[in-house]
């Protein structure tokens, strides 16, 4: 009896694009994992030495200026983030759902900031608030985060509202709820993952930013990167990297966390 050759799937065969997405991966995350490695080197050179706690020990000791920007860039990503999200989705409901004169053009120009290089929206940011003589301090850097993440809200709930079924709120109208019954038990549960995916990215890209905030930024309202960007003249400091893992750990807790919520959201939905 002849023996059937096997002949592998295709899942299993080293193609072009499992080479891409790996080398892409290692890509991706080797500088997230030399960071972890050298949190733990005894010494501050390149070379590691020994393994050693000593730099978190510092760093929850004795780095209270480290600490300080840390807090500005939490408390700024979150009320920036938090006020972009509400309006973003309001502005993004209002667009899809209204007619009113002048929504195209309201509709093109909201995309304007995400198309924009930072260093524009950051000098044109500088010149309004000396303008209008506003100090700059974590005001004018919470202003400029919740412009720069409106349109990314926008675009993430407006993509959402394109595939929604507008034959419920029809239906939720002929039954006699309100128009704002309707948006709030109808349309928002149904648009919540999008939401809570856009409250992540604009979290995420506020306590990232350096271009916009390095322009709009006042004294004692450092933010982590302005702190990291004024010690890197003297070297990458091993409290930088202790403190990048811990963000590390708590951002991949909070995402493991947040998708099993979305999952418990969209099938519910």
């Amino acid at each position: 009896m002849r023996k059937a050759k096997y002949y592998p799937s295709r899942s299993s065969r080293l193609t072009y694009s499992n080479i891409v997405l790996i080398l892409t991966l290692f890509f991706l995350f080797i500088p997230l994992v030399v960071v972890a490695i050298y949190s733990f080197n005894e010494d501050k050179g390149t070379t590691f030495t020994a393994f050693s706690l000593k730099w978190y020990k510092e760093l929850f000791t004795s780095s209270p200026d480290l600490w300080i920007a840390f807090g500005n860039s939490v408390l700024i990503a979150l009320t920036s983030s938090f006020t972009a999200t509400l309006l973003g989705t309001l502005a993004a409901i209002g667009i899809k759902w209204y007619q009113f004169k002048g929504k195209t053009y309201i509709s093109t120009i909201s995309y304007m900031p995400m198309i924009l290089p930072e260093v524009i929206i950051g000098i044109s940011m500088l010149i309004f608030f000396s303008a209008v003589n506003i100090p700059l301090g974590k005001f004018t850097i919470y202003i400029a985060h919740t412009t720069f993440n409106l349109p990314f809200v926008l675009m993430l709930v407006s993509s959402r509202l394109d595939d929604f079924d507008y034959s419920i709120v029809e239906a939720a109208r002929d039954l006699g709820a309100s128009e704002v019954k309707t948006l709030t038990k109808v349309v928002v549960p149904s648009i919540v993952p999008a939401v809570m995916s856009s409250l992540l990215i604009t979290i995420t890209m506020s306590l990232e930013d350096f271009v916009i905030t390095f322009f709009v930024s006042g004294p004692g309202s450092s933010t982590l990167p302005l702190y990291i960007y004024s010690s890197i003249r003297y070297g990458v400091s091993p409290l930088i990297n202790a403190l990048s893992f811990i963000m590390i750990i708590g951002i991949m807790l909070m995402t493991i966390i947040f998708k099993k919520f979305l999952k418990t959201v969209a099938a519910s939905a």
